[in-house]
């Protein structure tokens, strides 16, 4: 086996655990979770295949899914991530770069990785708010859900890459 999948399936694990037993019981505010398992679709190097990157990430959703009982919801948002996320690293990266470039403060610097998570995170929280709640006639809370989520897991995935030495 190559020690980038066994990296790779130990993150799955790790993030998969941390969410189901520890992040999914807390909500800041009533409004805010953290939902720290999107890092995973995140930390994929640019020369990764897409649909390794759609594979993986549906199955954490799908596993998440099972284990906080919300049926096809993290399935969903992180297949729409894992979609979007190749493309959205483009635009933070030159052309030129190498393939195996993962995403980080120290490979793009803090401003464009803060971009680049604002931006997976609100790709991720939109949909995934948007199926949980199904109702658009509390769009208060729905909105509030959306930005408390995506503003409290962007700092703890800064944290996180910064703590992460690669």
């Amino acid at each position: 086996m190559d020690i980038a999948f066994l990296r790779r399936l130990l993150l799955f694990v790790i993030l998969l655990l941390a969410q189901v037993l520890v992040l999914n019981h807390i909500h800041l505010f009533d409004y805010a979770t953290p939902l720290l398992y999107v890092y995973f679709v995140i930390t994929f190097k640019r020369g990764f295949p897409k649909w390794g990157i759609l594979v993986w990430s549906f199955l954490l959703g799908l596993s998440v899914d099972i284990f906080s009982n919300t049926p096809g919801v993290a399935a969903a948002s992180m297949t729409m991530v894992a979609m979007l996320q190749p493309y959205v690293m483009e635009l933070f990266i030159q052309r030129d770069s190498d393939e195996e470039l993962r995403p980080g403060i120290s490979t793009l610097g803090f401003s464009r990785y803060l971009y680049h998570v604002i931006i997976l995170m609100l790709t991720y929280c939109l949909p995934f708010f948007t199926i949980e709640i199904f109702d658009f006639f509390n769009w208060k809370e729905w909105g509030l859900n959306i930005l408390g989520s995506t503003v409290l897991t962007v700092i703890l995935i800064m944290v996180l890459d910064n703590l992460r030495k690669e």
